[in-house]
């Protein structure tokens, strides 16, 4: 089965365990940096592989940063 590669808002409300109105401003944040990057983005939507890089990976840099 083909992964949807964008994710809706409701989506990373659920995520996120925050409100869809939150959701929406962390898609609006994450899509600005993919437009400052040169991609295009949809309104509402954000892209999958993007999010968990922005949303789980600085965790585990903040993480690294801790045990030094």
């Amino acid at each position: 089965m083909n992964e949807n590669r964008f994710m809706r808002v409701e989506e990373v409300a659920h995520e996120l365990n925050v409100s869809v109105s939150y959701a929406y401003k962390v898609i609006r944040e994450l899509n600005n940096e993919l437009k400052a990057k040169g991609f295009i983005t949809i309104s509402g939507r954000v892209n999958r592989q993007y999010f968990n890089e922005r949303i789980y990976r600085a965790g585990e840099e903040d993480a690294k940063d801790a045990s030094l």
